[in-house]
């Protein structure tokens, strides 16, 4: 953490770039959608601004609150937003950093060395978004408050009394004629916050839900707090995952002009997990920092192999991606002035970060090796298996899509394919067996819409080598109808997606158990070997109805208990409920083909759930623990978030 400036923080250092507009018409321009995703980014939005108080040494605790009526409080200890009046705006510093875009100490380098924020548009976006902002400043011995509806300000900033204590509270409510939905998830913010621990060890996070009371009448509530950092990040995201090493290899140097936090483990399993981080911005399309790291990551270990001639009697070179395989790791650096570029503006362009990871891990990772000979050759061991995996992978996807390029029709037999062949209005349902398949194949719109039945449970990629996995029959079958193909000249293991034939993939099974667990698996391999759909936006799930209430010709559709409910209130209408008959539909085969089409298929009707990653660290987390070995986590799991049947008896 870097020590407090020196420099006074007033009004003076607060900088104005450009008014505040435009915010309320196109919100999802400054925070991407107007869905789950975008309410939650307010509250990381305010967060930030808290963590950079912490950064810049000067704020240990944060506390963020769910309130009634899911409004959001968070405060910190911070310095306190400054209150006098601004030398070029003549008002209130707060009102300034409250009302106006890319306004904030941000901008001044004696105020923040680094920032999380990547505009300064946040807290002022955050503002312009909310029905209601209240905003309380303890600071100098004095509160002060300023209140605002949409962004304008109810009144003049005030003073309303006197205080020992310092900081900032920020409460909000999320504008509901804005956003799609105003509900907070508890479990999407307490995994960023955990996150935000690791990612600044030494800062006290933590978050409670006051929507709610428990049986003891507390709130639920989580503490995040980290003294190891991205040690104990990697240990929690491997947690349900077989270690190599006795702890996570930790390398830090926190000195230049570009500090670097890295910590990296290898494991029993067979994919790469890196994580990068740019400011506490989760950079998932990488850049030059992850460059950097696996340059130093191969160029060390091959050099080490190679010294201790571990590798002279393999018969094929080792890429650098067996390197990778079994990794799990996260890189964290802090830049002064970051350029993002990519198409979601998450990976670091910084051509000075490539140098300074390179090298601070090579150094770091050389003596570990040195140092601990155990554990390096148990490191290339993992390699060496990696690289002959890979091999036989290649010979076994190259013989799938060489038989796929031989047969002219390579498409799988039991594929219904659409006649439309503009990929972008076309969507494949990806279904489980052949009752439901058939079924679907029925009811479907032939132009538009094919069909796949997969058989049963496919494999779990989780715990299979890379070439059992395109040995599967159904996996090779989901290759071959999406028109997608593996490896290129630079990574093997990259997806091309250049001909994919479908934009709409949607996964469509029973609405029990069963069909959870086959969508999980399912989205287990997604996430493995084709995260490039996910995050290009082309997976969807079903949404199958429960139940059917009939009562005469009056008939609705339910799809959960309290739709239920309210569907047998309607048909009954007011009237005797022991003649309304409730079909509970045990698979997608129980309905017929005009039923499947209603509620399932049909585009005007339908409900598609889109699968979108919000956090790639804590996904591959729970995909681990779900589809990995490890029992009593997958339980806890299973416990806190089953939905359970009350039984009338």
């Amino acid at each position: 953490m870097n020590s407090p400036s020196k420099a006074q923080y007033s009004a003076e250092n607060i900088q104005v770039l450009e008014g505040l507009e435009a915010v309320r018409k196109r919100p999802a321009m400054y925070i991407g959608d107007i869905g789950a995703k975008g309410l939650h980014h307010l509250v990381y939005e305010v967060v930030d601004n808290s963590i950079d108080e912490a950064l810049a040494g000067h704020c240990t605790q944060i506390e963020v609150s769910i309130l009634e009526d899911n409004r959001i409080r968070v405060k910190d200890n911070g310095r306190g937003i400054p209150t006098d009046m601004h030398p070029k705006e003549k008002r209130s510093a707060l009102e300034v950093v409250m009302t106006v875009l890319h306004a904030g100490g941000k901008f001044d380098k004696d105020s923040y060395k680094v920032s999380g924020g990547l505009h300064g548009v946040g807290v002022s976006c955050v503002n312009a978004l909310s029905s209601h902002l209240h905003a309380i400043v303890h600071r100098h011995g004095m509160i002060y408050e300023q209140e605002y509806s949409c962004g304008k300000p109810l009144y003049a900033v005030r003073e309303v009394g006197n205080t020992d204590y310092r900081g900032t509270v920020v409460e909000f409510k999320p504008d509901a004629e804005i956003f799609q939905q105003t509900e907070y998830h508890y479990s999407t913010l307490a995994a960023r916050l955990r996150e935000l621990s690791y990612l600044n060890k030494g800062i006290h996070l933590s978050l409670t839900d006051e929507r709610q009371a428990l049986e003891d009448d507390t709130f639920r509530q989580e503490n995040f707090y980290s003294e190891g950092g991205l040690q104990e990040f990697v240990a929690y995201l491997d947690q349900t995952r077989e270690s190599l090493l006795s702890q996570p290899i930790y390398i830090e140097n926190p000195k230049g002009p570009v500090p670097v936090e890295v910590a990296l483990q290898y494991n029993s399993s067979f994919t790469e997990n890196v994580h990068s981080y740019v400011n506490n911005i989760n950079t998932h399309e990488g850049g030059t920092h992850i460059a950097g790291f696996r340059q130093a990551l191969t160029r060390t270990l091959k050099n080490y192999a190679d010294k201790e001639g571990m590798t002279s009697k393999l018969k094929f070179d080792i890429a650098g991606d067996d390197f990778r395989e079994g990794l799990t790791a996260v890189v964290s650096v802090k830049v002064a002035e970051p350029q993002f570029e990519g198409q979601t503006k998450t990976k670091l362009g910084n051509n000075e970060v490539m140098g300074a990871v390179n090298s601070a891990v090579s150094e770091a990772l050389s003596h570990y090796l040195e140092e601990n000979p155990r554990e390096a050759k148990q490191i290339i061991a993992k390699v060496i298996l990696a690289a002959t995996a890979r091999h036989a992978a290649r010979k076994a996807r190259e013989l799938v899509q060489r038989k796929n390029v031989l047969s002219g029709n390579s498409m799988p037999g039991k594929l219904a394919d659409c006649s439309e062949r503009d990929a972008s209005l076309c969507e494949i349902f990806l279904v489980e067996g052949d009752s439901a398949g058939g079924t679907a194949k029925q009811g479907r719109n032939r132009a538009f819409q094919a069909i796949l039945p997969l058989r049963g449970k496919i494999l779990n990629v989780e715990k299979a080598m890379e070439h059992k996995i395109y040995e599967n029959e159904e996996i090779r079958n989901i290759f071959t109808a999406l028109g997608v193909t593996v490896g290129t000249e630079d990574d093997q293991k990259a997806l091309n997606v250049s001909k994919l034939r479908y934009h709409k993939i949607i996964i469509m099974t029973d609405a029990d158990v069963d069909g959870s667990h086959i969508t999980t698996l399912i989205l287990t391999f997604f996430f493995r070997y084709m995260k490039t759909l996910i995050e290009s936006a082309h997976i969807y799930i079903a949404t199958p109805p429960l139940y059917l209430v009939k009562k005469g010709n009056q008939q609705r559709y339910a799809w959960n208990e309290e739709d239920r409910i309210q569907a047998v209130q309607e048909v009954a209408k007011g009237g005797s409920e022991s003649n309304v008959s409730i079909q509970r539909y045990k698979g997608l085969g129980e309905m017929n083909a005009e039923q499947l089409w209603d509620t399932t298929m049909n585009p005007d009707t339908r409900t598609l759930r889109k699968v979108t990653i919000e956090s790639a660290a804590e996904a591959d987390r729970i995909f681990s623990m779900l589809m990995g070995d490890e029992v009593p986590p997958r339980r806890e799991f299973i416990e806190q978030n089953a939905r359970y049947a009350k039984l009338d008896i």
